[in-house]
């Protein structure tokens, strides 16, 4: 059962930064999940969004002050400051802060002491946590927006095979996501690296909704949409709801079928996203009991924001994942 710390340790120190990477590597994490958006000069860098305003203190910059915009991002207007206006070299005069504060309080203590770590500082990061612990520590990047990107002339697939050869990536050390079937496609034919699909509990890929393709992520996860995602893809990574819904009291239900169905198309599944905040947790369950309600269904890895609570959920010798 893999561990993947989503955003790095993000429930103990502000997401996408070196400490919260490092710390999950720590904390006993198979792989470091970053998000990966563009700057002007093409720079793969880490931020959930292009759009930068919540994670950074670009706001306090005065000289930044007129690149703040709105822009249509994936069909949503986003008012802010966005990474794709920025080289690499400005970027780094930003630090970062926590997203959420008002819930993870503890986390601004670390407010504006680092800056946003490109994605070869994070691979360089894994290697050097890989060597210190004595076990492989992967990265697991997702390539954000991507459509959004290549009408940019930024295009993630590319740009992001040509760090992966030239860093000497191994198939072991790196598997890449995406929510747009198109980019996996495109990334298929790039390099040999497993590739993983991630499906939303709602609506459809934007790359579907840019091109007129009607199908939705829920056509995705039926046994004829698994066959095609299993020809380009090597991981289904669904949010929990797909796999176990909510009731209307907000208990787990009844599992679907959706893993099993997954296994038959030749698929891989990690589920996403796992948080220890009460608010996050199902009604009546602590988060151990959550975890392993969707371990028993024969996952093969999950995204959580506490990489060390989950293993000692996953790893007691009695669960014998």
């Amino acid at each position: 059962m893999l561990v993947i710390a989503h955003r790095g340790a993000s429930g103990y120190r502000p997401e996408h930064t070196p400490a919260a990477y490092r710390l999950a590597a720590a904390q006993g994490a198979d792989y470091l999940e970053p998000d990966l958006v563009a700057t002007l000069d093409g720079v793969l860098v880490c931020r959930h969004e292009n759009e930068i305003s919540g994670t950074t203190n670009v706001a306090g910059h005065p000289v930044f002050a007129d690149r703040k915009l709105t822009k249509i991002v994936d069909g949503t207007a986003v008012t802010g400051w966005f990474v794709e206006d920025f080289t690499y070299a400005e970027l780094r005069t930003l630090r970062t802060l926590e997203r959420m504060p008002g819930l993870r309080a503890s986390n601004t203590a670390y407010d504006g002491l680092e800056e946003i770590p490109t994605f070869d500082d994070v691979v360089a990061l894994a290697r050097r946590e890989t060597l210190r612990l004595g076990r492989p520590i992967g990265v697991i990047p997702e390539i954000k927006y991507p459509t959004y990107f290549r009408r940019l002339g930024l295009p993630l697939e590319e740009l992001l095979t040509e760090r992966i050869l030239a860093l000497g990536l191994r198939d072991d050390e790196v598997m890449v996501q995406s929510f747009e079937p198109t980019s996996l496609r495109r990334r298929s034919v790039m390099t040999r690296v497993p590739l993983v699909q991630l499906v939303d509990s709602e609506s459809a890929p934007n790359d579907f909704l840019r091109t007129g393709d009607g199908r939705t992520y829920a056509d995705l996860i039926e046994p004829a949409g698994l066959r095609e995602i299993s020809t380009y893809a090597h991981v289904l990574a669904p949010h929990k709801d797909l796999v176990i819904p909510r009731t209307a009291t907000g208990a787990l239900g009844e599992p679907t079928r959706l893993v099993d169905q997954a296994h038959r198309a030749g698929l891989a599944v990690q589920v996403w996203t796992f948080r220890a905040e009460r608010r996050f947790l199902p009604t009546g369950i602590d988060f151990p009991t959550e975890l392993t309600r969707f371990a028993a269904l024969g996952i093969q890895g999950l995204f959580a924001d506490h990489p060390d609570q989950a293993v000692a959920a996953l790893r007691k010798p009695a669960l014998n994942l």
